[in-house]
C-alpha cells in the first residue's frame, strides 16, 4: 500500500480503482487487482 498526498494519480492507474472513505481516511482500492492500494495522509 502506498501512502500519498494526492490520490488522483493513484486512481488513474487503472479504471477499476475506487475511492473509499474508512475511519476518516481516504483509500483507493481495486477489486480486480488487489495490489493497487493507496491511502491518503
Amino acid at each position: 500500500m502506498k501512502i500519498v498526498n494526492s490520490l488522483k494519480t493513484a486512481k488513474k492507474r487503472e479504471r477499476n480503482c475506487r475511492i473509499v472513505r474508512r475511519r476518516g481516511r481516504v483509500y483507493v482500492i481495486n477489486k480486480k487487482n488487489p495490489r493497487f492500494k493507496a491511502r491518503q495522509g
